[in-house]
């Protein structure tokens, strides 16, 4: 079981107001079978694992040795570990959000962050997945979602199954609902400032194999 962290929903949702019995249930084995071949069907791998253990051994065993290496920032990450592993480095990854948060010149370091949507390795959230099989993200600037249609080589996906809606339009209303209500607190505890939705991204098929993986978790796990 994950473990919550400051910014898990747990602890904004009193503040944020949204409504996770109907945002963030668990769906159950047939919806979830259903999802995955959904998603398979898109040309999309799916890794689906029970514990955050199985989820941060898999995002591991994903990356080679040595490779170039970004994510946006996610909760789901954090909470099964990603930082601390990417802290550690047991692999010797090129770490590019370490180059850019060393970074102290301004304009240097919004071109790396430009640059870096395009590493070998993306890795990456979700804000919602529908039955059907299209996955969501949502995001203020785009500096979590650039990667997703063409940018980064290989892009890497971390979600609980809590996500899973019935319908495309269903993963949108998640969106403005449950997701964008939970990173405005967020935002304001770590930024001071609010967020909003200025960019949507669907991936909705994957023309490059092995391009996109997805590890699903059968937790409900960030936002």
């Amino acid at each position: 079981m994950a473990k919550p962290t400051e910014y898990s929903a747990v602890n904004l949702m009193k503040d944020a107001g949204a409504d996770a019995e109907r945002w963030s249930r668990m769906p159950d084995d047939a919806a979830i079978k259903r999802t995955v071949e959904a998603i398979e069907a898109r040309n999309i791998r799916v890794s689906l694992v029970d514990t955050v253990e199985d989820a941060l051994r898999t995002v591991v065993d994903l990356l080679p040795e040595g490779a170039e290496v970004m994510n946006g920032y996610s909760t789901t990450l954090i909470e099964i570990g990603y930082d601390r592993v990417l802290k550690e480095n047991p692999k010797g990854w090129r770490d590019y959000h370490a180059a850019i948060t060393a970074e102290d010149d301004t304009e240097k370091r919004h071109a790396l962050r430009r640059k870096s949507v395009a590493a070998d390795y993306f890795l990456s959230g979700v804000q919602a997945i529908a039955e059907s099989g299209e996955l969501v993200a949502c995001d203020k600037t785009g500096s979590r979602t650039g990667a997703w249609p063409h940018a980064a080589a290989h892009l890497i996906l971390v979600s609980g199954t809590n996500k899973i809606v019935p319908t495309i339009d269903d993963a949108l209303q998640r969106c403005r609902e449950y997701a964008l209500p939970l990173e405005n607190q967020r935002a304001q505890h770590a930024y001071g400032t609010g967020s909003y939705i200025g960019k949507h991204v669907i991936l909705d098929r994957e023309e490059v194999d092995g391009r996109v993986n997805l590890v699903l978790i059968r937790q409900p796990l960030g936002y």
